[in-house]
């Protein structure tokens, strides 16, 4: 199956994404849940998050909030999220994310990819 990606020396794919212009994210991370204040694109399936101090996140719609009860994040770590169900149509589609600090305030970053 032909492929853009790009490719390794044994001429393997590298499941490599492109930075979606427009789709770079910054929430502050308080003691009080906050979000993205525009939505990822309907054509994203994937965002990277880095944290500058440990957060709780929770994806999920324009309404979604945080709590401590929701998924830790720990600190200095860039990690890639599905924010979809797989195909175009099947599960949802998450448009924002939230943010709780869990200790110290700090920044989250987000990056949409195509």
């Amino acid at each position: 199956m032909p492929t853009l990606l790009p490719k390794d020396d044994d001429n393997h794919p590298i499941p490599a994404m492109r930075l979606k212009d427009g789709g770079a994210h910054t929430i502050a991370a308080t003691g009080t849940s906050a979000r993205n204040s525009t939505g990822f694109a309907a054509t994203t399936k994937v965002v990277s998050v880095y944290a500058t101090v440990p957060v709780y996140l929770h994806f999920g719609s324009s309404s979604v909030t945080a709590a401590a009860t929701d998924h830790y994040y720990p600190e200095n770590t860039y990690y890639d999220f599905a924010i979809s169900g797989g195909n175009i149509g099947k599960g949802p589609h998450s448009t924002h994310l939230a943010v709780l600090a869990a200790d110290e305030s700090g920044t989250v970053y987000i990056s949409e990819k195509e």
